[in-house]
């Protein structure tokens, strides 16, 4: 047999280690974590519900500074006879259109801003209380819960109003009130799914005060649910707020508002449609840029992305 020729390996035997690469990250594939910002701004319902959004809060915000300025007109002064057809014409009362439309957006953006955060709020706080805590308090939120859900929205909404007058904040009390359930129970099983993770029982074992754990180890946790409940009640609260002022039950003459304005001057559609059209243009561009806008939280929260947010700029 022929003795093969083998180098005896000592300690100070220097052991060869493949080398080190430093390629650039194109080449191997970015594998950091895709930040949510950043997925969600790759969803291309994003910029577009951002991009039509955005104009509806430019004139609600931006108009009432230049209503005077730009129309000659404030929004309760009379410019004419009742719906002239100029441009955009005067309405029922011989008011100027234009200025009530610049003048009548915020308030219906405020109002369902302020309902959405209470609603949402609310739902979230009995939600997680309802999973971390279980037993008679989970079975009493659920079935009150139930109880709200029972009676429909704008019902429950026309009833409180109106015992309790058409005012701005019974407005914002009474739609949060009816979000609260909804946001509840889609709170309730993502909180579920955290409370019984290793962390959260190790923080309970410490005798971690409860509202540190739901602050600091379930909130993180379920912010791709709550993000997405946050749209879709900013959308619901759009409508239930202009719904309200066209029955007559939200906003009062003579205050511009674009659900009022739908109520006031629909008797003439066909003789002067800008009274109409425009709040109804404005209301529906806002309903779909923020449909959008929730569409693309949902896909960030999944951790949808496209290719091109992995690119490392």
């Amino acid at each position: 047999m022929s003795a093969q020729n083998h180098e005896p390996m000592t300690p100070e035997t220097p052991v060869t280690q493949p080398a080190a690469s430093f390629e650039p990250a194109e080449s191997r594939g970015d594998a950091r974590p895709v930040s949510f910002f950043r997925r969600f701004l790759s969803q291309p319902e994003a910029k577009f519900g951002l991009v039509l959004t955005g104009l509806v809060l430019l004139v609600a915000i931006a108009g009432p500074f230049v209503v005077p300025a730009w129309t000659g007109y404030g929004p309760t002064s009379y410019a004419g006879k009742p719906f002239q057809y100029d441009i955009f014409g005067t309405d029922n009362l011989g008011r100027d259109v234009l200025s009530r439309f610049l003048e009548g957006g915020w308030r219906l953006l405020l109002y369902s801003a302020l309902a959405t955060v209470l609603g949402v709020g609310l739902g979230t706080i009995l939600g997680m209380l309802a999973a971390f805590r279980g037993g008679w308090l989970d079975s009493a939120i659920m079935r009150t819960g139930d109880v709200l859900l029972a009676i429909p929205q704008l019902v429950f909404a026309m009833l409180a109003i109106t015992v309790l007058g058409p005012q701005g904040w019974v407005l914002v009390v009474v739609i949060g009130i009816t979000h609260a359930p909804r946001v509840a129970r889609v709170i309730r099983s993502a909180t579920s799914g955290v409370v019984a993770e290793d962390y959260v029982l190790a923080s309970q074992m410490y005798a971690v005060p409860q509202w540190k754990i739901l602050g600091r180890d379930v909130v993180p946790n379920i912010m791709g649910p709550l993000m997405v409940e946050m749209g879709l009640r900013m959308t619901y609260s759009i409508g239930a707020v202009a719904s309200l002022s066209f029955l007559g039950l939200g906003m009062q003459p003579p205050t511009a508002d674009w659900g009022l304005m739908i109520n006031e001057n629909r008797i003439a559609l066909a003789l002067q449609p800008w009274g109409v059209i425009l709040p109804v243009i404005a209301i529906a561009i806002l309903t779909v840029g923020t449909n959008l806008i929730a569409d693309a939280v949902s896909g960030a929260s999944a951790g949808r992305t496209n290719g091109s947010a992995r690119k490392d700029k």
